[in-house]
C-alpha cells in the first residue's frame, strides 16, 4: 500500500493519544536513571509504551491499560505533589500537566472506546 493512501486512512484522533502515551513512556525511561532506578517509574514507562502500541494498532485490550494507567498516574502524581510541593516549580508544573493530560486522554478514550474495538 502506498504511503499516501496509508496517510489518508490514519485518523489524527487516534494518533494524539498514542503519541501522548509514547512520549510519557520515553520520558519515564529517561527519568529512570536520573531517579536511581525506582521500579514504579519503569513500570509506568513500560505500561505507557504498551498502551501507545495498542492504541496505534487499535487493540481491544488497550482500554484496560488506559484505565490502569489512569489510576497509577493519579496516585503517582498525587504522591509527588503532596511530598514535593513548592520545592521545585518545574516538578510541580510537569506533574500537574501530566495529571491533567492523563485525565483528559483517559476521558476521551473512554468516551470513544467503540473506535478502539472496531
Amino acid at each position: 500500500m502506498p504511503l499516501g493512501s496509508k496517510l489518508k486512512t490514519v485518523n489524527i484522533r487516534t494518533i494524539i493519544p498514542a503519541a501522548f502515551y509514547a512520549a510519557v513512556g520515553v520520558i519515564f525511561f529517561i527519568l529512570l536513571p536520573i531517579t536511581n532506578f525506582p521500579p514504579h517509574v519503569g513500570i509506568i514507562g513500560i505500561l505507557s509504551l504498551t498502551t501507545a502500541y495498542g492504541l496505534s494498532r487499535k487493540r481491544g485490550w488497550t482500554i484496560w491499560f488506559v484505565v490502569i494507567l489512569f489510576f497509577i498516574a493519579t496516585t503517582f502524581s498525587s504522591y509527588t505533589l503532596y511530598y514535593f510541593v513548592l520545592e521545585d516549580a518545574l516538578l510541580d508544573v510537569s506533574t500537574v500537566t501530566y495529571l491533567v493530560l492523563t485525565w483528559v486522554v483517559t476521558a476521551y478514550l473512554l468516551l470513544k472506546r467503540k473506535t478502539l474495538e472496531s
